[in-house]
């Protein structure tokens, strides 16, 4: 079959979603199994909004601005909310009740397909634009959310993460990825590092306003300090700490393709992403024995929870785990 990769920590296979696999995985399973190809979203068609519409639009965009509201959050906000409008705003949005909310995401749920993050992204923009924007007492737009998923993040291995991140040639690529994985960073966080947020003498990163408006600092690891020493050398950035050609920030669509240049020159797994490597930072750490709280910390979760996470995602090793069967045969109590 082609492009089929195992993942080890998952303990599981994946193929590239082509119809050519999909009809072998089916003549291999043959007519005993049931193969239902998972449809996560169907794209919601835009329509032409009214001008009651847009100026609903501008009052929500409005309110979040005066939350302070990243600028990124605020277009996927009004992005989730112009959907909503697509479907009411022909009606006073003041007399739409949550059961009309209701009625309208099960709709999209079921002829859509949706996924759980689409509907909490969608509910999240109504519940901000009525909270916010209308001043609607919350509890009167409490809309039902799905059940929170539990998914085991997908990890590289440590042979995996190292091809990757010394692919480039250019220093600068690899000195970016080093710089995501070697301190665990999310795209946005490496793209608002500035020069004086590297505290080399202290050996820490500080992450400033990252998710949630929170700062905090994180591990520089001594090989990232060497490799970044020579990148300035190099680039001599001026204020941000990757720069691009104009001096401005670097761009999210530029780290993705250096990410995917280097998965692809390296034969890596395809289904790897840029925070791939922030997974696997956190994965790795876990494995290494650091404790949980301070990789909390590290990565700047507001839970533990969201930390403890990965500790399911730590291969089992078997020579570290001993089964009941070994310890039955070995004390003579299980005889064959």
């Amino acid at each position: 079959m082609d492009s089929s990769f195992w993942h080890p920590h998952q303990k599981l296979w994946s193929v590239i979603n082509t119809a050519q696999n999909f009809e072998h995985l089916k003549k291999i399973c043959g007519g005993n199994y049931n193969i239902e190809k998972d449809i996560r979203f169907t794209p919601i068609p835009s329509v032409p909004l009214t001008e009651n519409a847009l100026e609903a639009l501008y009052e929500l965009e409005k309110a979040l601005v005066l939350k302070q509201y990243s600028h990124s959050s605020i277009q996927v906000y009004k992005k989730m909310f112009s959907v909503f409008l697509g479907k009411f705003m022909h009606r006073n949005l003041k007399e739409v009740t949550k059961e009309d909310i209701e009625g309208f995401v099960y709709e999209l749920i079921t002829k859509s397909k949706i996924s759980e993050s689409y509907q909490n992204q969608l509910i999240n923009a109504i519940k901000a634009y009525y909270e916010h924007a209308l001043k609607t007492p919350r509890e009167y737009y409490d809309i039902q959310r799905p059940k929170k998923a539990v998914s085991i993040p997908n990890v590289l291995s440590k042979t995996e993460v190292l091809n990757i991140i010394q692919s480039p040639q250019n220093i600068k690529h690899k000195a970016i990825l080093h710089t995501i994985y070697g301190s665990g960073l999310r795209i946005s966080e490496l793209l608002n590092l500035r020069i004086t947020d590297i505290h080399s003498n202290d050996g820490y990163l500080f992450i400033k306003d990252s998710k949630g408006k929170k700062d905090r600092k994180t591990i520089l690891p001594e090989q990232l300090l060497v490799l970044l020493r020579t990148y300035y050398k190099a680039y001599k950035p001026s204020y941000w700490l990757f720069e691009g050609q104009s001096g401005c920030k670097y761009s999210t669509t530029s780290i993705r393709a250096i990410f995917r240049k280097a998965v692809n020159d390296t034969n890596s797994n395809p289904w790897a992403t840029v925070h791939t490597l922030r997974h696997s930072f956190a994965t790795h750490c876990i494995e290494n024995n650091i404790n949980i709280r301070h990789l909390q910390n590290m990565l700047g979760h507001s839970s533990p929870k969201t930390t403890e996470i990965y500790t399911k995602t730590i291969e089992i090793n078997n020579k570290t785990i001993i089964s009941p069967l070994d310890t039955l045969l070995k004390s003579n109590i299980l005889h064959l």
